[in-house]
């Protein structure tokens, strides 16, 4: 297909809250612009975006998918991507290959939840926006709601371009301000739009909405502010040139107008996109804090970035590549510059959806995949061997959401071993790992529906069935206090017996000393041959625990006394004798039980700061302090980790969905002694019903 240079490429994000037409505005741009021939429905599972079988079922997006189509010599790249934030992930990796975003939000519902979140994330990462008012036709929908409702939530420099043509069931058009022409659309959803008179009763609105767009170029030339004073007019191109400039600077976030449902202002729209979002020569990628920059030259050494991988069964691993400087060509070596290592670059292709064009080169500023690469991952930079180069990888969320998982049936430990792997290659967001002191293999994610997503992928790719349940929690045993103790093991079987005796002392180490032995035999008492053998019992009851079967820590051991006996004592004999007085004197010295504290961080609208507050305490939380950001507080804590099981779920549905947590390990603390006796009590009876079974 035709290949462009990197000034008429434009690389979007489509953004937003869910359920705001994200999906249907993608397919109906691709329609308008002759790239797919037919517009496909969500409703009715064969939109050329969201074709993983969990999209088509559930009718939402949870993949971003990539299409491109050509409108007025430019070609714009689309990354549709999910606006359930469990699947945050795909929204991030989508972003970091793109110049530029469209927000897109109901005409009928203003900014929503999903709508802050996503705007925080665009303006923290500096990525030029404009906005499109989607559903325009649906009945509540209001242009004046809409923009009161984007200046309220988000506020910025939010540029009306568009003004509507009615509104609700009554949405035939828009009005484009800048160069004053209304377009009235056929209500058959084919496209096709006449240019008609701005109607008289709105003619003075537009006119000044115009001056504000006159204006507000004006702010971002000085050449263009110097024309302005002198003739309070600029021509059209000036006009653009002005309100370009302040969106690739962050400053200006125009807005416009559509219905993909009825297909209106689809035009309007790539020709705002076309111009005022910058290419990739306006807009190159940054490497660090300095000046240096991939300057997106065809001929320059090739820097590219890996940034999402779909498995097929037909075709294996095919990775998505966005290439920022020189140019991929199938058939030739590619250096690896994150691996440090060769690959041969097979198949090329750019993407509607699924479908795939063959393609033999892969330009600097375009998107497109690449297939059989053989050990390449997501985030790995494809580079000249000659002049190496590694872009910064996506920065994901941590997780939010953790559960155990466990085969069904019993054999299937290697296919579920395997199959979360492969899901964890393909989604950077999602993380396994066996956890040895718990004996349990632990996943984790952004939100319930995301692991329910992930456990599905396994049964029908890989063919098990999982149980997911709660993960336990790492407790472990200490001592508060010194004592001692002896360990006299002493059998007659006939023959040879077994005989060993030594006394032990027990101290507690500072948090974190784990253990130490101290031999402290003089005299013989205990034979030196025998003294590694009571170390041995001593760990292997550390290990297993005294009162309810978790590790002891930060213990010092002491081996003062003991005696022996020439024909019976062996080995054996000293271990058991070590293993019974260590439990002896843990006893004694007022063992207890420590629990993991987390260090936990939650960002909420001050509205939900009260209630908040009050569900950490109510979870043993000790709260550290407060700090404002923006409209939100962040409220930061130290909490049990027994007590943040789903808290993730448990936020979002007491803060309506505005709340977000983030969490990391802080330190090991005594569990309060009611929790403890009921640990306890509980690990008995498991202990009992294991024995039993």
């Amino acid at each position: 297909m035709k290949q462009y240079a990197p000034d008429k490429i434009r690389n979007i994000a489509l953004v937003g809250h869910q359920d705001t037409g994200k999906t249907s505005l993608a397919e109906v741009i691709l329609f308008s612009t002759g790239a797919v021939s037919r517009v496909g429905r969500v409703e009715d599972g064969n939109t050329t975006m969201d074709t993983a079988p969990e999209e088509i079922e559930r009718k939402i997006s949870i993949l971003a998918a990539l299409a491109f189509c050509e409108f007025d010599n430019h070609k714009i790249n689309l990354v549709d991507t999910p606006g359930y934030e469990d699947f945050v992930g795909e929204v991030f990796a989508g972003l970091d290959v793109v110049e530029g975003a469209v927000l897109v939000i109901r005409g009928d519902a203003g900014a929503e939840v999903g709508t802050e979140k996503i705007w925080r994330h665009l303006r923290d990462n500096n990525v030029p926006t404009v906005v499109c008012i989607n559903k325009m036709d649906k009945e509540n929908a209001s242009f004046d709601s809409s923009m009161k409702s984007l200046q309220d939530n988000l506020g910025g420099r939010l540029l009306a371009m568009q003004y509507p043509l009615g509104e609700g069931h009554e949405f035939k058009g828009i009005i484009d301000v800048i160069d004053q022409k209304a377009y009235e659309y056929k209500t058959d959803g084919k496209g096709d739009f006449k240019t008609v008179e701005i109607p008289g009763d709105v003619a003075e609105k537009v006119a000044s909405m115009r001056r504000e767009i006159y204006e507000t170029a004006a702010e971002n030339d000085e050449a263009l502010m110097e024309k302005y004073i002198e003739t309070d007019s600029l021509t059209l191109q000036e006009a653009i040139k002005g309100i370009s400039i302040g969106v690739a600077a962050g400053d200006v976030f125009p807005v416009f107008l559509a219905s993909a449902e009825t297909n209106i202002g689809i035009p309007q729209l790539l020709g705002g996109i076309a111009a005022t979002l910058p290419s990739p020569v306006e807009k190159p990628l940054r490497l660090g804090d300095g000046d240096d920059a991939l300057s997106p030259d065809p001929s320059g050494p090739t820097a590219a970035k890996i940034f999402k991988n779909v498995s097929e069964s037909h075709v294996g691993d095919m990775l998505f590549v966005r290439n920022y400087r020189g140019t991929l060509s199938s058939g030739k070596d590619i250096f690896n510059g994150t691996r440090e290592h060769a690959e041969r670059l097979g198949q090329l292709f750019f993407l509607q959806g699924r479908h795939r064009t063959e393609t033999d080169k892969i330009t600097a500023g375009d998107i497109g995949a690449a297939v059989k690469l053989k050990n390449a991952h997501v985030g790995d930079t494809l580079c000249d061997k000659s002049k190496p180069v590694k872009i910064p990888q996506t920065v994901y969320p941590t997780p939010s959401i953790f559960s155990a998982i466990s085969a069904a049936s019993k054999g299937d430990e290697d296919k579920i071993g395997t199959g979360l792997n492969r899901l964890k290659e393909e989604d950077p967001t999602f993380d396994v790992r066996v956890d040895t002191e718990v004996h349990q293999t632990l996943i984790s994610g952004q939100g319930e529906l995301h692991l329910e997503i992930l456990v599905g992928r396994l049964k029908s790719r890989y063919g098990v069935e999982v149980l997911l349940s709660k993960p336990r929690i790492p407790y472990k045993e200490t001592i508060k206090k010194s004592a001692q103790a002896q360990g006299k093991y002493k059998k007659q079987t006939g023959g040879r017996g077994q005989y060993g005796d030594v006394w032990l002392k027990l101290e507690p180490l500072p948090r974190g000393g784990d253990f130490e032995f101290v031999n402290a035999i003089v005299g013989g008492v205990v034979p030196g041959k025998f003294i590694p053998a009571v170390e041995k019992g001593v760990v292997a009851t550390l290990r297993e625990g005294v009162v309810a079967g978790y590790p002891v820590v930060d213990v010092k051991t002491t081996l003062y006394d003991g005696s022996y006996h020439n024909v019976d004592s062996s080995e054996q004999a000293f271990k058991v004798a070590g293993s019974m007085a260590f439990k002896k004197a843990a006893m004694e010295a007022n063992i207890v039980l420590l629990e993991p504290i987390m260090n936990v961080e939650v960002k909420v609208p001050e509205d939900f700061m009260g209630d908040v507050m009050g569900d950490l305490s109510s979870r043993r939380g000790k709260i550290q302090g407060m700090d404002p950001e923006g409209h939100f507080n962040v409220i930061k804590a130290q909490v049990p980790l027994a007590e943040l099981y789903r808290y993730s779920t448990h936020l979002r549905s007491m803060t309506q969905g505005r709340g977000i947590h983030k969490r990391e390990f802080s330190h090991y603390e005594e569990v309060p002694r009611e929790n403890a006796l009921k640990i306890i009590e509980e690990a008995k009876k498991q202990k009992e019903e294991a024995q039993q079974g």
